[in-house]
């Protein structure tokens, strides 16, 4: 009851799209009970990273800093939830082909359609299997094919596998020989396959190119200008224009160390970039190689870790290179 009455704190929509994301998943434990209990726990754990981090760090408000992990934690839970539904959904179009044609074989040896269905299943089909037993067991007790394939959609996840079994459908409603189908739309999804990989392949330089240009050109530039910032701050700063050389020739004068961009900011600034340029770029990583942008999740982390890293990396180097003609303060 207490987890029901926290999942109230999302809207009606958010609720719906939570409960069918565990149900895509496979997962069979109440949906308003997980959410409930993941808001619970992500609020508890934000408020304390919140309090811990406001005795560190202060200039943020302490109730923007625990809305805001609120928020990273709430995502960063359901990210991996996401994720399965898709790997499942992979899995389940990978399998599909040899499945739709095991089933024309059992088929056309004078099964009948359910335990065409049934013989069908497969321990390596993993979810898919645990799927066409229960549209077999629905077919056995009286339920029609068509509905039974119609109402499997709702539990995969899968543009793909939707269309084919709408296809399998309209074409038992129109009396098409049900083996001979599954023949040709086995065929077609092996077909479709090859063109997938075909075009994968063609467009995996240009993920090669945004890999290197977040990880390795960005860090780069990003380290020598924020080298050349201090060394100008360092120099221009100690330079002191003397009151009547100002005067005599009408300029004003000229105190570098007062300027408001500070190296802190430039490194700030600096740092926020290329986190903003991994995650931008892992979701573009993401659209190009899986077509879709949060298949480019998996790739943030390794973009940041990667990319924040060759940053330092290259300001240590530029800094030992150069340590005996600049020294800071």
């Amino acid at each position: 009851m207490v987890y029901r009455l926290f999942s109230r704190l999302f809207p009606s929509s958010i609720r719906k799209s939570y409960a069918k994301t565990l149900l895509y998943s496979g997962s069979k434990v109440d949906s308003e009970n997980y959410l409930g209990f993941v808001t619970m726990a992500c609020l508890f754990v934000s408020l304390i990273l919140a309090f811990l981090l406001s005795m560190v760090y202060t200039p943020v408000p302490f109730l923007a800093q625990w809305v805001i992990l609120f928020l990273l934690i709430e995502i960063l839970v359901y990210v991996p939830l996401m994720l399965k539904v898709d790997k499942i959904a992979k899995e389940v179009e990978i399998i599909l082909p040899d499945a739709l044609q095991i089933m024309s074989s059992n088929l056309k040896s004078g099964l009948t359609v359910d335990q065409a269905i049934l013989s069908s299943v497969r321990p390596e089909f993993g979810r898919f299997g645990l799927e066409l037993d229960r549209i077999g067991k629905e077919v056995a007790i009286g339920k029609p094919l068509e509905r039974a394939l119609f109402d499997s959609t709702s539990r995969i996840k899968s543009e793909k596998y939707r269309k084919t079994m709408e296809l399998l459908s309209s074409g038992l409603r129109s009396g098409g020989e049900l083996a001979r189908l599954l023949d040709q739309t086995s065929a077609n999804l092996k077909h479709q396959v090859l063109v997938d990989q075909k075009i994968r392949s063609n467009v995996m330089m240009y993920v090669i190119f945004i890999f290197f240009a977040i990880c390795f050109g960005a860090p780069v530039l990003f380290g020598l200008s924020s080298f050349l910032s201090e060394v100008i701050t360092d120099i221009f700063g100690s330079i002191e224009i003397p009151k009547a050389a100002s005067s005599r020739f009408a300029i004003p004068i000229i105190n570098f160390s007062s300027s408001g961009v500070t190296t802190d900011f430039v490194m700030t600034y600096i740092i926020c970039s290329i986190v903003l340029s991994a995650i931008m770029g892992g979701f573009i990583i993401g659209l190009i190689s899986k077509g879709k942008e949060k298949e480019g999740f998996r790739y943030i982390p390794i973009l940041i870790i990667i990319s924040l890293i060759m940053f330092f990396l290259v300001r240590l180097i530029i800094g030992n290179v150069m340590g005996d003609l600049i020294s800071f303060d």
